[in-house]
């Protein structure tokens, strides 16, 4: 068999995940012994249908599989063209309909790869819990709606955190610099210091620490100490973004999702080899990082301390 090859279709260079889950590409193809390409959206979905049809088109650049982490959509014209043309399609991070049914002919792999994030935002819902008991108001940076990502992760939280915990909501596309400039805009309202907030979450670590540099840029010591005070989680976990935060203490605690990436090549190697199709849909599981229990332990010392 010839050398496999392989596009990986990433959303954002601008995001911490987004960078672990191409390094974790370049680790299962260097293992495996296959070519890839990873190509970048910049957080644009025209611009991502673009880049991947301009593979699917050429005979000379067309790879054997496509994985993709889309910013919209699952783009079920795109995934029916690849098949279609004798490509393998992967999504990454996003369920589709239409997946069943295109595995039903295809002659190659067609499955999707997903954290579990109903689960995420369940976690860090447990983590809300964990630090403001029963009570409280957490300012929530989510993502963007257009992606199921957003969604299951809000409604996780919103399940497991106490009921008389209040959020608000602000919006983000899961970079840095969408969560400062939405707490920023946000801290500019009259109406932000009358909510009391005891608490920041961010969809993803780098949404938390957006919102971390939103308070450090506060002008007044005394209103940017309040701020800094405030327990921050984040999501993914990357070891050395959002695992290293919490260390430093820059972030309170985040949930680890593990890169999804690697474990697509993998299985897609495995399906290209021996002619059979992967399982449709393989859900990866998330931890609290720290556990749980030693969340609740230094909530205890910090109380014991106050």
């Amino acid at each position: 068999m010839n050398k496999l090859n392989f596009l990986v279709s990433l959303i954002t260079e601008d995001n911490d995940y987004q960078l672990e889950q191409a390094a974790s590409a370049q680790a299962a193809a260097l293992k495996l012994g296959c070519g890839i390409e990873i190509v970048y959206a910049e957080n644009d979905a025209v611009q991502q249908t673009q880049q991947i049809l301009r593979y699917i088109q050429e005979p000379a650049k067309r790879p054997d599989a496509i994985v993709v982490e889309p910013v919209g959509t699952g783009m079920p014209q795109v995934a029916k063209a690849a098949v279609t043309a004798g490509i393998g399609w992967v999504l990454i991070n996003t369920s589709a309909d239409y997946i069943p049914q295109l595995r039903q002919h295809a002659l190659v792999p067609v499955f999707s790869v997903v954290s579990d994030h109903e689960e995420i935002g369940r976690i860090q819902g447990q983590q809300i819990a964990t630090i403001l008991g029963e009570e409280g108001c957490v300012l929530l940076v989510e993502g963007p709606a257009v992606r199921d990502v957003s969604r299951l992760r809000t409604k996780g939280m919103m399940s497991t955190k106490p009921p008389r915990v209040t959020v608000k909501t602000l919006k983000g596309d899961w970079t840095q610099h969408s969560g400062y400039h939405a707490v920023q805009s946000w801290l500019a309202l009259s109406t932000s210091r009358e909510l009391n907030i005891g608490l920041i979450a961010g969809q993803n670590d780098d949404m938390a620490m957006g919102a971390r540099r939103a308070f450090e840029d506060i002008h007044d010591t005394e209103d940017r100490d309040a701020w800094l005070r405030l327990p921050i989680l984040g999501c993914d976990g990357v070891p050395k973004a959002g695992q290293s935060l919490v260390r430093q203490g820059r972030l309170t605690a985040t949930v680890v999702s593990p890169p999804l990436v690697g474990n697509a090549i993998e299985l897609l190697c495995a399906a290209l080899k021996t002619g059979a199709q992967a399982e449709e849909r393989k859900v990866i599981a998330p931890t609290s990082f720290p556990s749980l229990k030693d969340l609740q332990r230094v909530r205890a010392m910090t109380q014991g301390a106050s």
